[in-house]
């Protein structure tokens, strides 16, 4: 466990999970309440463990959709969320939620780092967990830059300079709506045809902010390669994913009431677990504004 800041007042305490990917966060003397604004030393601190275990989290933290937007804001400008119906009144609030009697396999099961075919992903996603079922219901995070640094050196030469094309259509269009079940389920998709738009990205990208080089590809938004023929692009891909989802690069969160959690999405994917059916889940989503992967 650390603990830092410059009074009492504002420290936390950061309690780093196995390996490092992922990390704990509380007030190190007093509640930490994320309700209320956060001090300077707060954001730094908080932001500087984000960039460090690039998963943080914070447990017991009642938040209405003005307090998590208001916490958000104090990390970066709001992202843009295609394709999901917003609460109402809350523009930049996606509802993530499921019926104790819903059939269809829960939403962001696959692998995938959130919105990969926008030309400027986000940087951040932050969840808050409202309804938590008794059990499962956990999500993975897998760390592209620990995948990238145990890599094969001839394989991280091969992908040098290599691009990825994404696309939203295997989810999100007409076609892979309904194919997925979409129409069953209780979250609000709005397909389109503007899914099949695709958008170019690195393989190995370089974060802006610490340098480190993660493998950044998803089996959702991931369709191919450039300039690689598809049966090629497809095997290459999928010996990527296989590498990316090895057990030690991967940290399981469970959740629990009121936990906020917040990841790098430039350079973790997730992937939500089920093992809940017959209870009900809520989550309450906001991403923020990132830059264009290089």
């Amino acid at each position: 466990m650390i603990c830092a800041g410059d009074s009492r007042a504002d420290a936390v305490s950061i309690t780093p999970c196995t390996y490092g990917f992922g990390a704990r966060i509380e007030g190190a003397h007093a509640k930490l309440d994320l309700s209320q604004p956060l001090t300077a030393t707060q954001i730094q601190l908080i932001r500087q463990a984000w960039l460090k275990h690039r998963v943080i989290f914070f447990p017991d933290q009642p938040l209405t959709h003005r307090q998590l937007e208001n916490f958000a804001l104090q990390f970066g400008q709001f992202g843009t969320d295609p394709f999901v119906k917003p609460v109402e009144g809350h523009s930049n609030v996606l509802e993530v939620r499921r019926e104790p009697d819903e059939q269809a396999i829960p939403f962001g099961a696959s692998w995938h780092s959130d919105w990969s075919f926008q030309s400027s992903p986000p940087s951040a996603t932050i969840l808050h967990a409202k309804v938590v079922p008794p059990m499962g219901g956990e999500t993975l995070f897998a760390d592209g830059v620990h995948a990238y640094d145990a890599l094969d050196p001839r394989m991280q030469h091969h992908l040098r300079g290599l691009k990825a094309i994404h696309s939203a259509r295997r989810p999100y269009s007409y076609e892979g709506y309904y194919r997925s079940g979409g129409a069953n389920r209780s979250m609000q998709i709005e397909p389109s045809d503007d899914a099949w738009a695709t958008q170019s990205h690195p393989i190995l990208r370089t974060h802006p902010e610490t340098g480190d080089v993660a493998l950044w590809i998803n089996p959702v938004y991931t369709v191919g390669i450039e300039g690689l023929p598809d049966s090629q692009a497809q095997e290459l891909l999928a010996q990527l994913t296989a590498h990316q989802i090895k057990h030690q690069f991967i940290y399981r969160h469970k959740w629990s009431t009121n936990m906020l959690a917040m990841w790098d999405n430039r350079c973790v994917q997730h992937a939500a677990q089920g093992g809940y059916d017959g209870h009900l889940r809520i989550m309450h989503r906001v991403t923020l504004a990132g830059d264009t992967p290089v």
